[in-house]
C-alpha cells in the first residue's frame, strides 16, 4: 500500500509541474488517503503482533 502511495505522490508531483493542477490535486487526495490507510493498518498490525510468541 506504500508503494501505491509513492505512486500517486509521484503522479501529483509530475501533474503539477506541467500545469495539469486538477489531476494533480486528485493524485494528492487518492495519496493521502491510501498512506491513511498505510498507516492505520500499520498500527494494527504493531498491536495485534506483539501478543503472539516468535517460535
Amino acid at each position: 500500500m506504500l508503494g501505491w502511495t509513492l505512486i500517486f505522490f509521484l503522479i501529483a508531483l509530475v501533474a503539477a509541474f506541467f500545469g495539469f493542477f486538477a489531476i494533480a490535486g486528485a493524485a494528492a487526495t487518492i495519496a493521502k488517503i491510501l498512506f491513511v490507510g498505510f498507516l492505520i493498518l500499520a498500527v494494527i498490525s504493531l498491536f495485534t503482533g506483539r501478543g503472539r510468541s516468535a517460535i
